[in-house]
């Protein structure tokens, strides 16, 4: 591996990674008052394009990192919209 990719994947790992903790705590509290429906709605969209580019240009760091923080972000759509 080229060190610009294991460049790519660590600040696809640490960028992803700063969901996590998001993730979790609305997970646990059912409560996601504090976060914006557009502000996700609208972070979405653009990871999704992002993951397009990626696959597009066939580079996997930016396939991965964008493809775990969609998952990431659509799990907390979800709760914003079950508990809204």
């Amino acid at each position: 591996m080229d060190t610009i990719t294991l460049v790519g994947f660590i600040a696809g790992t640490l960028t992803t990674a700063a969901y996590i903790p998001q993730v979790v705590r609305s997970w646990r509290l059912k409560e996601t008052k504090d976060l914006s429906l557009s502000m996700l709605v609208l972070y979405a969209a653009g990871v999704s394009l992002w993951l397009v580019y990626g696959i597009w240009v066939n580079s996997l760091p930016v396939i991965a990192a964008n493809g775990v923080s969609l998952v990431l972000i659509l799990v907390l759509l979800g709760i914003k919209l079950k508990y809204h």
